[in-house]
């Protein structure tokens, strides 16, 4: 199943896409405000006889599309956590050990585009990065969640740009202030509920720009597997539904590339994961 979260005559509302690509508005079916909630009640078991059983459709272009959940109270993200990636930080000439722990930083969710939408440039620097992530999507509350638990608490998955701007990544050891400059990270564009993706399926992660690939990996890659994350994060944090774990970007950013390569106004930057989809984003200058 897929989900998405949108805005429609001023009003923001959350669906199920069909086979034919239209949207079954949710919002009045179940009684919650948004996807978030619907993730939290006890209705989110029944959501296979809820959609069949039909209602309201609205087309794609009525609605705007928002970042699968609009307004998460944590979006938690990885850094460096695939080792592919590691490997092209250490060669250009980054000493950095293998963690012990996953690196881990937040972001803001003001700092979050839908698919569709604009990436924006910030007037304050040039070196607007890309990095295509798989994201997930926490349905089931919980602290001190096992790794053998954690799968049990994944509502779905999503893609995920998490786009830095490097010099403010660089400004310091806390690397926050790249990552959270206003509409500059991507997500979208809907939610593959977890049904749909066999628990530790190894997928393809291909980030494109102007049509170029410029990242392809796949999730075997990853440092510290997703129940791992679940597990440590869930430690620090009391993991609810709607909260976003943003798993680490592959092998591949501009930032490595020789001379770099960066995100420019005019570009159309796109994150494909298998099984998933397509999350496409123009790039425009902040106005």
């Amino acid at each position: 199943m897929r989900l998405v979260s949108y805005e429609r005559d001023g009003a923001e509302g959350f669906g199920a896409v069909a086979e034919d690509g239209k949207i079954l508005e949710l919002a009045d079916v179940t009684g919650c405000a948004s996807l978030a909630e619907f993730l939290a009640s006890e209705l989110w078991e029944r959501r296979e006889a809820i959609v069949a059983a039909g209602g309201t459709y609205v087309v794609h272009e009525d609605v705007t599309l928002l970042p699968v959940i609009p307004r998460p109270e944590k979006i938690v993200c990885v850094v460096r956590n695939y080792l592919d990636h590691h490997q092209e930080v250490l060669a250009a000439g980054m000493q950095r050990e293998l963690a012990d722990f996953p690196p881990i930083f937040l972001r803001v969710w003001r700092s979050q585009v839908a698919a569709g939408q604009p990436i924006v440039r910030p007037r304050v620097s040039e070196t607007l990065d890309w990095e295509g992530e798989l994201a997930v999507v926490i349905g089931t509350a919980g602290r001190d969640i096992s790794a053998d638990q954690a799968w049990s608490h994944v509502a779905g998955y999503s893609c995920y740009n998490d786009a830095s701007v490097r010099e403010w990544q660089f400004h310091a050891k806390q690397i926050a202030a790249g990552k959270n400059f206003e509409s500059t990270g991507a997500f979208g564009p809907w939610l593959v509920t977890a049904d749909e993706i066999e628990p530790g399926r190894v997928l393809t992660v291909q980030t494109r720009l102007n049509g170029e690939v410029v990242q392809s990996s796949d999730t075997s890659h990853l440092i510290f597997s997703i129940p791992t994350l679940i597990s440590y994060v869930s430690t620090i944090f009391t993991l609810t539904p709607g909260d976003v774990i943003v798993t680490g970007t592959p092998a591949g950013v501009g930032w490595s590339k020789n001379p770099p390569q960066f995100m420019k106004p005019g570009d159309t930057v796109e994150v494909e994961i298998e099984g998933i989809g397509v999350l496409t984003n123009p790039v425009v200058a902040q106005s």
